[in-house]
Parts: structure tokens; C-alpha cells; sequence
């Protein structure tokens, strides 16, 4: 069991062909924890909808730098998805989906409801000036625990 959180920081351009890296990285961390199949594939979309907000709207003139820091907890896995870039606008000007329908979300909006969807706990910081943070939590059940 690890007692401690145990930190993978992984640094990549902000390019949609480094996207699969963080995927593989996930896989093999969550393997190792104990995560099923299909939670492993739900986190990979997770974070890949992170990793896509950044690669599509934070670098305007396409470089630039995204950090993807795995925690790796004992009841759970923490993955920060960060970039230096623009805001990403409609994060911040969130409005329910509840009652609506899909044709009335806004463009580029929808990748924050399925990480909220796919995870357990999901942040947005955003900084004017020092970019976007998004922070996905995923909790482990036991084995023992599982139906």
C-alpha cells in the first residue's frame, strides 16, 4: 500500500499527436492501482478532454508547454492537466445542461460535463495571465467492494 502521495509529472507540447502519451502513462498507472477496465477508459477520456482543451484554445500561435502530474494516492488518483496559455472562456461561463438540450451547449463546452461525468471530483483555475489548471479525481473502490 503506498502511504504517501507518490507524484508523475509529465511535461509535453501542447500538440494533439503527445495526447496519446498521457493515455498510455494513465493506463499504466491505474493498472497498477487497481483500477478496472472500464474506469481506466473512462479516466483516459477524462483526460484526454483536459488535454485537448489545452493542445485547441490555450496557445494561439500553437506552441507552447502542457503538464500532466499524476497523484497516486491509496483510495485514489489525482490527474492535473496545466498550460501557461489563453483562458479557455467557456469555463467559466458554465450553465447547466439539466432541462436542455444537446444543441444548446455551447461549442467546446461539453468536454468539462463528460470529465464531470467520467470523475469523481473535477477543478478549473483559471489565471488571467498564467493559464488554465484542471484537476480530475477518481476514487478507487476495493475489490472486496466491487458488485
Amino acid at each position: 500500500m503506498i502511504d504517501e502521495v507518490q507524484k508523475i509529472v509529465i511535461s509535453l507540447p501542447a500538440n494533439a499527436e503527445y495526447v496519446d502519451i498521457v493515455r498510455l502513462n494513465l493506463y499504466g498507472i491505474a493498472s497498477k492501482m487497481g483500477f478496472s477496465y472500464e474506469e481506466i477508459e473512462d479516466m483516459k477520456v477524462a483526460v484526454s478532454e483536459a488535454c485537448n482543451n489545452s493542445v485547441l484554445y490555450a496557445y494561439k500561435d500553437g506552441a507552447g508547454m502542457m503538464e500532466v502530474v499524476f497523484e497516486v494516492q491509496n483510495e485514489a488518483l489525482s490527474i492535473t492537466v496545466k498550460d501557461e496559455g489563453e483562458s479557455f472562456e467557456s469555463w467559466g461561463e458554465r450553465s447547466a445542461l439539466h432541462d436542455k438540450n444537446l444543441s444548446d451547449a455551447q461549442i467546446g463546452g461539453l468536454g468539462f460535463y463528460l470529465m464531470q461525468a467520467l470523475m469523481d471530483d473535477v477543478s478549473v483555475v483559471n489565471e488571467a495571465g498564467k493559464g488554465t489548471k484542471v484537476v480530475m479525481t477518481r476514487r478507487l473502490v476495493k475489490s472486496e467492494e466491487r458488485v
